[in-house]
């Protein structure tokens, strides 16, 4: 069988104080992080899920190799959804990993460049 991997970067993604004050139960330098497919909160005992919300479809973006001029490789400040919110959520790069297609999925790999 042909090499079905793939890489994939981990995430942290942290809670970084402004100016303006935080609203929502978030706290500077909370963080939580995403290891292939999966969100690890090692040491937050709380996340808003409206916070979660706004980040989850860029997440899958930001693990992906991405092109140099790719604006998804240098915005990594995430706004809080709440607007009187004044938190910010850092997405950082911390390491590669090497997942392969059959762990993730029963469905084949298709034939030609689709």
């Amino acid at each position: 069988m042909a090499d079905d991997s793939f890489d994939l970067y981990d995430l942290k993604v942290e809670v970084v104080a402004t100016e303006r004050p935080m609203v929502c139960s978030h706290r500077a330098g909370d963080y939580f992080l995403v290891e292939g497919e999966n969100l690890v909160f090692p040491q937050a005992d709380r996340f808003s899920m409206y916070a979660l919300s706004a980040l989850l479809p860029l997440l899958p973006a930001k693990q992906r190799p991405l092109h140099a001029n790719d604006w998804m490789r240098s915005d990594s400040l995430i706004a809080c959804p709440d607007p009187n919110c004044g938190a910010l959520f850092k997405i950082s790069r911390v390491g590669r990993r090497t997942l392969r297609h059959g762990e993730c999925t029963v469905v084949a790999i298709p034939d030609g460049d689709e």
